[in-house]
């Protein structure tokens, strides 16, 4: 794209109509961006047209958005799709980005920051070696002037480049890049840092504008956590107390011209503090040593400060920082500060409680946005809030004073129990401060779910204290106290007796028709953790006796409570919906209903899916009712099949992709349970299945292979009709190709040997090695290399070793034994899981005692190899055979619809052993080698004495003498 007056107007033209309040034009001039965004130099153009002071600023602010977003997808774009600019063009962006960012307004200067920092995330520094010189000289020239305006926009920008040293993993490059940014900034930054505490000092009084001289501090003192983040530079420690005098003096210091201009104002300083408590608290947890010399001064200030912040959720940011920096110290070797006479004391009653209390805040999230209430309430993402922090310096405390600090806050507890007692309606939130100590004090044992405290006696503290509020008449009074109340409910679960929740479950039952979110979302979480209580021994301790009586109740009110506005997509209802079902007896009547309820609530998603996890609870649901139902009664299958498949079809025939793994799992689920012969409905399902179109989503795949594993194991004999057999094998040679999918493909090869007989299969069975040759030549990944021998064991299990050495060997003359020698034997040790284990031990043992190849005697020395993995496998523990996949990618929780598959629970399919007659693995594998050293005595003991592993030759002489055989 030239830059010339023509490319100037219509650009100028296009962003005026972006922001047109009329549909139309501004859909004409969105898809005209687009198409000119794949033009060379369209980037720099948007930029020029920035830098155009002639230019309306609305217009340039539009393009300066589009400018960073357009850097965002094509600077270095992931997407094949994307053309990304070219090397010319970067480098004259690079050469205007900064002159320009500093001579704008605030607004266009933040959007050129952000898209200065996509740049240097990619680029800098090796490939962007003057930008950091160009911001140091700009910085100390527009120091010299005092434009803080420019200073504040250079400072952003530093800030935003340096953020990656807090988030990266530490290496050897990460720490070249950050010694490279300190010998270039470090000095500046103090420099631009004092000049700037200085004009604080002398204006502070002045009422001179102060704003922009704070923020530039605080801009300091976030780029300053960002270089010392990895470790303590030389320059900041031999500046230590340049940096640490002026974070003191913000701490003890009051500004009184910007804290008396009003909340902004205060707001302003509280950042400033803030970002300070911040760096504090870095140099406490990780330069100790360095910093001890200033930590009595800062614990004073900090201490001094929290006792003056007000309870305005404006300042939470300000109180979060200085009661963790507290906590930090409490939990440290420095921890003596609090033991001082009634400091601990002063720090419940001055700090803890103050900061417990619920405020005006909490009662309107708990209103207005529950999910978020809950969020932060029950799922743990309140360590953020003054609420948890404050418990969580109760905690450090505790650690080093636990008996004064049980007294003093079991104390507290009483007070403020008994203040609620003398004023029920006044002092309600006295009674919530104290459930909510006793919860968040609470210890929770590793690797389990239960809980416990010392400040009280769970079951006396439940009887006296939560059993009121469940046993209130008005579900709706006081909604906030019947949600702490459940919430301790929920915590303790596992101490409180069951004969003492069976007593208040029909009012748990009750609570579900509470007209707060918060309130029945809780009562229906408290549920459904209880029926996962186990007792010893693993034992479910609510099972369906306990609920039958209460269960259709139980149902109609966790339906109802789907109708109550802001709670149709409620996950928490949904989920409990799942776990009763999951638990309950289900009649044919009681499933019928249940059925109608879920594909009515199926149906209304189906048309705008919003919430996953409330669709994925819908879809277990549906799987366990189906699950259960039909263990007792298989007849309910056409009651299941008439109310889901209209619902199945609409999300298949209306694309709602978010739904279609879900829809095949139901439906394989479904094909499992049906009798031979398969329905005509269900193959004309199967034929659609065996369409490529079917398989080009990929999130698909995986359920589609579950769907396609039903029909092999439901219906081999109409699948060996026509060319149906060979369509599947056309999906697993597209399956096995793609190294996403490979696995997948073994599934499905895997299932037609194990259902189709061996005359329908053979002629099909060389084309199956080719292809599996083929992606062995380029894809030896450990996990290929697995399934493959999973496939070879399982095809010897079902059709002989001879079967499998003579298909091979016609692919290829020798090749069997080239196989077995370079990747079976080799690789046997890394098979995990039971089913697979026994599976390839006793292949692998039936190949050594049966298969003329093995058995020749040129081939001892792989024979006694065979011997040696298969001792391997069956000897040793999992951990010390298999190391950590290495093909295996990092996975990380997929939240919404991003995730490829998510697989259902309660439709998934039955592990089906194809080895049931053997019951031990390793009796089979000594029990075989002393029948064949029998036929031939003297000729193995030497094999192995020269061609098995020492600790091997060991491990089987005590596998021989387990079973009291002997090889001779």
């Amino acid at each position: 794209m030239e830059w010339n007056p023509q490319t100037l107007q219509f650009l100028s033209e296009t962003f005026l109509h972006t922001l047109s309040p009329a549909p139309e034009p501004r859909r004409r001039a969105e898809s005209a961006l687009v198409d000119a965004a794949d033009r060379p130099n369209f980037a720099l153009a948007v930029l020029r047209l920035i830098a155009e002071p002639s230019i309306d600023e609305q217009i340039r602010q539009a393009a300066a958005v589009n400018f960073k977003n357009h850097l965002r997808h094509r600077w270095s774009p992931s997407d094949d799709n994307a053309a990304p600019i070219i090397d010319s063009e970067k480098g004259q962006i690079k050469s205007l980005i900064v002159p320009l960012m500093l001579s704008t307004s605030p607004k266009i200067q933040s959007q050129l920051s952000e898209a200065l920092a996509l740049i240097s995330n990619h680029d800098f520094p090796k490939s962007w070696p003057d930008l950091l010189p160009e911001l140091v000289a700009s910085l100390q020239k527009v120091s010299l002037a005092s434009d803080y305006a420019s200073i504040n926009g250079i400072l952003g920008t530093a800030n935003s480049i340096f953020k990656k040293f807090r988030f990266q993993y530490k290496t050897n490059d990460l720490l070249l890049d950050l010694k490279y940014c300190l010998d270039n900034f470090a000095a500046p930054l103090l420099e631009i840092f004092l000049k700037t505490a200085s004009l604080i000092d002398s204006a502070a009084n002045s009422g001179a504008n102060l704003r922009p001289l704070f923020e530039s501090q605080r801009l300091c003192c976030r780029i300053f956590y960002s270089l010392n983040f990895q470790e303590l530079p030389e320059f900041f420690e031999d500046h230590m107390n340049q940096w640490m005098t002026e974070f003191r003096k913000y701490l003890t210091t009051g500004y009184p011209a910007l804290e008396g201009s009003g909340p902004d104002g205060v707001m302003v300083v509280d950042e400033l503090r803030a970002a300070v408590c911040e760096n504090i608290n870095l140099y406490m947890e990780k330069n100790e040593e360095e910093f001890q010399g200033y930590l009595n001064d800062f614990a004073l200030a900090v201490w001094t400060l929290l006792g003056n912040v007000s309870q305005l959720s404006s300042r939470d940011r300000l109180a979060i920082t200085a009661i963790k920096f507290l906590t930090t110290i409490s939990t440290s070797v420095h921890h003596a500060l609090f033991a001082g006479e009634g400091v601990i004391p002063q720090i419940c009653q001055g700090i803890v409680i103050p900061n417990v209390r619920l405020r005006d805040d909490d009662e309107e999230l708990f209103d207005m946005n529950y999910i978020e209430f809950i969020r932060r309430d029950m799922e743990g993402s309140d360590i953020d809030t003054r609420r948890r922090m404050a418990c969580e310096l109760l905690k450090g405390i505790a650690m080093h004073y636990g008996d004064a600090v049980r007294s003093i806050v079991s104390a507290q507890i009483q007070i403020l129990l008994s203040s609620f007692a003398a004023n029920p309606g006044e002092n309600w939130k006295d009674k919530d401060c104290a459930i909510y100590l006793v919860v968040s004090l609470a210890t929770k044992k590793a690797g389990s779910s239960y809980v416990s405290t010392e400040l009280v006696d769970v079951q006396s503290f439940f009887e006296s204290v939560i059993v009121p509020e469940l046993q209130s008449p008005d579900v709706n009074g006081y909604p906030m106290l019947k949600a702490g109340a459940f919430k301790f409910f929920t915590m303790f679960r596992a101490q409180i007796s069951k004969h003492a929740v069976l007593r208040f479950f029909q009012d748990l039952v009750r609570f579900l028709a509470a007209e707060s979110n918060v309130v029945h979302s809780y009562a229906a979480s408290c549920i459904e953790k209880l029926l996962l209580v186990k007792d010893d021994g693993g034992r479910a301790r609510y099972t369906s006796a306990d609920i039958n009586p209460i269960f259709p109740m139980l149902m109609n009110n966790l339906f109802n409570a789907l109708k109550f506005p802001e709670s149709e997509e409620n996950q928490y209802v949904m989920k409990c919906i799942m776990r009763v079902l999951g638990v309950a007896d289900i009649s044919v009547d009681v499933a019928r209903v249940c059925i109608e309820g879920l594909t009515s609530l199926l149906g209304e998603v189906c048309k705008n899916p919003k919430n996953p996890v409330f669709n994925h609870y819908i879809f277990e649901s549906v799987a366990i009712l189906v699950k259960r139902a039909c263990e007792r009664d298989l007849s309910l299958i056409s009651v299941f099949e008439a109310s889901l498949f209209p619902r199945l079809e609409i999300i298949l025939a209306n694309g709602v992709t978010e739904f279609f793994p879900y829809t095949f799992q139901l439906l394989a689920q479904l094909v499992e349970l049906n009798r031979p012969p398969i329905t005509p409905i269900y193959m004309q399902i199967f034929e659609i299945l065996l369409s490529p179109e079917s398989w080009e989503r990929g999130a698909n795949v995986p359920a589609l292979v579950r769907l396609l594993q039903a029909f092999l194991q439901k219906a081999p004999n109409e699948i060996s009709q026509g060319d149906r057999l060979t369509k599947v094998l056309g999906i697993f040679d597209k399956l096995i190709k793609s190294r996403s999918t490979s696995e997948q493909g073994f599934y499905v090869l895997n299932t037609v040997i194990e259902n189709l007989q061996y005359d329908v299969i053979s002629p099909y069975i060389s084309h199956i090695w080719a292809a599996l040759f083929s992606v062995l030549q380029q894809n030896r990944t450990v996990k290929l290399i697995k399934s493959l021998l999973i496939f070879m064991s399982l095809f010897l299990i079902k059709h002989g070793s001879s079967n499998v050495v003579d298909t091979m060997n016609s692919v290829q003359p020798g090749i069997f034994i080239v196989i077995m020698n370079q990747f079976w034997i080799p690789n046997l040790k890394l098979i995990t899981g039971s089913i697979e284990l026994k599976l390839t031990a006793v292949a692998s043992t039936k190949l050594i005692c049966e298969s003329p190849v093995l058995l020749d005697p040129a081939a001892s020395e792989s024979w006694g190899k065979m011997v040696d993995s298969i001792t391997t496998l069956l000897s040793r523990p999992e951990q010390d055979r298999v190391e950590e996949d290495p093909d295996m990618p990092d996975i990380t929780e997929n939240v919404g619809y991003t995730a490829t598959f998510v697989r259902l629970h309660n439709a998934g399919k039955k592990e089906e052993d194809p080895l049931k007659d053997i019951r031990d693995p390793r009796e089979f594998f000594v029990s075989s080698l002393s029948h064949l050293s029998a036929l031939s005595p003297g000729r193995y003991p030497k094999v192995i004495s020269e061609k098995v592993d020492p600790a091997n030759q060991t491990a089987l002489l005590q596998l021989c003498n387990t079973y009291n055989l002997k090889i001779v």
